[in-house]
């Protein structure tokens, strides 16, 4: 399921052009609560809708974080998709099941493929029959986690940083146990449902990567401290990187 970073688009379930990256902050005990609604319940209807759940996880340092990914075609196809959820009848018998598990869920970036074939590339991607009882996995040596970084640069650096990474760091990040998924720069567009708030003023560039254990990240991150290429890609930031360790649930299509 990897995704050479300068691969040119396909058709199929493909990188969405629109891309938000949303992290929930829930209330203490309550992820395992929210998974089970939103893996059972919300998946079809959003993508009936016109969207794409590209990945949703558990974020490994974080107990009670929820992190997922969703696509649109674009900005006006987003307007019309959450339009026709958040009125429907699958978000209307779930809503409130699923907002009293949270604290917080406005923490949204909105995203765009870096290049021209740097979105998610899930043309393979199936998900598995929804399990009886999904049981999280807290072993640090767990397979299959997405990794996210979040870059966060001076404003308007986004495309030198992209261009960059893309010819100096990539031959860093494919290293072996690490497969580079995708990589986004902010959508400066005008937020096209501004029902659900998105982080505006905001200038990154993110990285998706998937390792087939946590051990195996551990060792990439040793080496990518090591490249010069890494650091100095570094020194363009306002702010240091954040790092999302992730474990996919059962319906990801993104990491298992």
């Amino acid at each position: 399921m990897s995704l050479p970073l300068n691969a040119p688009s396909k058709s199929g379930l493909n990188a969405s052009p629109v891309v938000e990256l949303r992290q929930y902050t829930l209330k203490p005990g309550r992820r395992e609560a929210l998974i089970s609604i939103f893996d059972g319940h919300l998946i079809e209807g959003q993508e009936t809708a016109g969207m794409t759940i590209i990945g949703q996880f558990r974020d490994l340092d974080r107990p009670d974080m929820f992190v997922w990914l969703r696509g649109f075609d674009g900005m006006e196809a987003r307007k019309k998709a959450l339009t026709a959820f958040y009125e429907g009848p699958v978000w209307a018998a779930w809503r409130d099941a699923a907002n009293a598990t949270m604290i917080d869920s406005d923490d949204v970036l909105l995203l765009k493929p870096a290049w021209p074939g740097a979105g998610f590339d899930l043309t393979d991607s199936q998900r598995t029959a929804l399990p009886a009882y999904e049981k999280p996995s807290r072993d640090n040596r767990l397979s299959d986690i997405v990794v996210i970084k979040i870059h966060h640069l001076r404003p308007g650096a986004e495309v030198d940083f992209a261009s960059r990474f893309e010819t100096d760091a990539e031959s860093v990040l494919a290293a072996p146990g690490a497969r580079p998924l995708a990589a986004f720069v902010t959508e400066h567009a005008e937020n096209s449902f501004p029902r659900l708030p998105v982080r505006s003023g905001e200038n990154v560039f993110i990285s998706v990567t998937g390792f087939d254990s946590a051990d195996a990240h551990a060792r990439h991150e040793a080496a990518l401290a090591a490249a010069p290429a890494w650091q100095a890609l570094q020194s363009d930031q306002v702010r240091p990187t954040e790092t999302l360790r992730l474990s996919p649930t059962s319906q990801s299509l993104l990491g298992r």
